[in-house]
């Protein structure tokens, strides 16, 4: 079932709903949609939670406005349209860009109502260096990656798909995988990268008082395995699940594992299985 969520006036977001059960919100990284977890929808409802996946303004069939692309309106969106289904006891699942998203969304409404949280290839603490801090991309790169947008968002698009996964993908996989992307705004795209370039959590993260799990592929081009573990380092409660064959799409590279981390994620584990 898609619902059509008003989340400030003249601003609709598209959701993805389908199952019962504990419902397990899905934060779709840069530049896709929840179309993007498409592997994971039966996983969650024959394991018996809901799956709420929400395209973010500007992505998918949301609206696309303007303005409203930093984290603290994207989590603003995203608690709209908590309140607006009424959903409880939620799993906040945040990729990527949802990573922030999720954890601004603790830092501004607190735990009531949240379950757990659960970040998989998370843009966070940071997403860009600073003078104290050495992990992920130079803000130039960022500022170059908004050059290609402006030039030629396609092709950039297709070199992107290319870094995203460490496994080899058909070329109609990745021809989908670009589409995710074309799906956006433009605008939506170069204005999200401006806030994963200079956005900065790292005071939010010793608040987090949720059980977390962090999925994070060793090979990651894009938001470096480093994040992750210094997530698992500044989150109390929180344990980091290595995934050593996988890029950014950890979902992608490694399914079979991811689908069966997350469940049992979200039926109570507190740490990785250990074989």
């Amino acid at each position: 079932m898609g619902h059509y969520v008003e989340v400030e006036s003249g601003v609709k977001v598209f959701v993805e709903d389908v199952g019962i059960g504990q419902p397990v919100v899905f934060i779709h990284g840069w530049p896709l949609n929840n179309k993007s977890f498409e592997m994971q929808i039966s996983e969650v409802v024959q394991a018996g939670f809901r799956y709420i996946g929400i395209d973010l303004r500007g992505y998918g069939k949301s609206d696309k406005p303007w303005s409203g692309y930093d984290y603290t309106t994207q989590a603003a969106d995203v608690k709209a349209v908590v309140d607006h289904l009424g959903l409880e006891q939620i799993v906040l699942a945040g990729f990527s860009m949802g990573g922030p998203i999720a954890i601004r969304y603790l830092t501004k409404y607190g735990t009531k109502g949240v379950d757990k949280l659960l970040l998989m290839g998370a843009a966070a603490p940071l997403f860009t260096q600073r003078d104290d801090f050495n992990i992920g991309m130079q803000p130039a790169e960022v500022d170059d990656i908004i050059a290609q947008i402006q030039k030629d968002r396609p092709a950039f698009l297709a070199q992107f798909a290319d870094m995203f996964f460490e496994q080899e993908k058909s070329e109609e996989f990745l021809k989908w995988f670009q589409q995710l992307g074309l799906e956006a705004a433009a605008h939506s795209t170069i204005h999200s990268a401006i806030a994963l370039r200079d956005e900065d959590l790292r005071d939010e993260l010793a608040g987090i008082s949720l059980p977390t799990a962090i999925f994070h592929g060793q090979k990651d081009q894009i938001c470096p395995y480093e994040l992750g573990e210094e997530l698992e380092r500044q989150i109390p409660n929180a344990y980091l699940v290595p995934f050593a064959d996988s890029g950014h799409g950890i979902n992608g590279d490694e399914p079979d594992k991811f689908n069966e981390e997350l469940v049992r994620f979200l039926k109570g584990a507190t740490g990785p299985k250990t074989d």
